[in-house]
């Protein structure tokens, strides 16, 4: 059976490339095991064992895995598009949720891979980590509030 060929594109810009049979599911060329659990849950092996979560909205996809959040925008690999931010350096709510902790502040020096609040939306927390290094300017959201999807979170600055 011929593959299914998506490019996936991260919010950081890297395309990574995913063929799917009925078969196989391979990611950059490693085979992945998928597994579809009664709670919606999709158990991955890649030689250690996973689970995910993954919502879809037009090309965005929101896959959720090991406690982390990747946005991705899926395309065939002939109508490559370039993803656009609403505002540079913030960080938006990926899908409706409730905000449960607010980590930083204005002002705070943050690394890559910090993380700066925490989401809860179906059920699961979601931390929104830092893309790099920066300072926190504007934090847009407060503990317990309801926020949208692609609502300002955070700003940050190099």
């Amino acid at each position: 059976m011929i593959p299914q060929t998506t490019l996936l594109r991260d919010t950081s810009g890297s395309e990574h490339r995913v063929d799917a049979t009925r078969e196989e599911l391979r990611v950059e060329g490693s085979l992945v095991r998928a597994d579809v659990q009664s709670n919606g849950a999709i158990r991955l092996e890649d030689g250690r064992t996973h689970l995910a979560w993954a919502a879809i909205s037009g090309d965005s996809r929101w896959v959720f895995i090991d406690g982390e959040v990747f946005v991705f925008e899926s395309g065939r690999p002939s109508a490559r598009r370039r993803r656009t931010s609403t505002a540079q350096g913030s960080l938006t709510a990926p899908m409706p949720a409730t905000v449960r902790q607010v980590v930083v502040s204005p002002g705070a020096r943050v690394q890559q891979g910090d993380v700066l609040l925490v989401l809860e939306a179906m059920k699961m927390e979601l931390p929104v980590r830092a893309p790099g290094d920066g300072t926190v300017t504007t934090v847009r959201c407060r503990q317990g509030e309801l926020v949208q999807a692609g609502q300002e979170l955070i700003e940050l600055e190099p």
